[in-house]
């Protein structure tokens, strides 16, 4: 299997759609609104369903039950049952979520750029308009 690259040159069309296809399977699988977050809030140890919902801002219950269903079949998390009383279920990342960390790094340090690109561009504008 050949890793498609991404770089300043100019691709054949079959290293585009590799790299197209790539990207589309990534998104299919850790897309969305939640589920790199709900990683990240994992990161610092197992964490209860609820202790979830309070640590992310805005996600249902609903949406967070799908998503970890969605994280567990494809391997990012399991499900730990401890039976007694009362029962305790406790969501664990597993070692395959380690593969993530340097794309979560990326992000993070995009985002943040990102949004101090978008907060001059506002001041700039806000100071033409003055």
């Amino acid at each position: 299997m050949t890793t498609p690259r991404v770089s300043n040159e100019k691709p054949s069309e079959a290293q585009c759609k590799a790299t197209l296809t790539s990207i589309a399977d990534a998104l299919f699988v850790i897309g969305g609104k939640w589920k790199l977050r709900i990683i990240v809030a994992m990161k610092e140890g197992n964490k209860r369903f609820n202790e979830l919902q309070r640590t992310i801002e805005g996600i249902s219950a609903k949406v967070l039950s799908a998503e970890l269903k969605d994280l567990e079949l494809n391997g990012f998390v399991t499900r730990k049952v401890h039976t007694g009383t009362p029962v305790v279920v406790e969501y664990e990342l597993t070692a395959y979520c380690e593969t993530l960390n340097d794309l979560l790094r990326a992000l993070s340090t995009w985002g943040a750029m990102h949004r101090e690109t978008v907060k001059k561009s506002m001041t700039r504008k806000k100071a033409a308009v003055v």
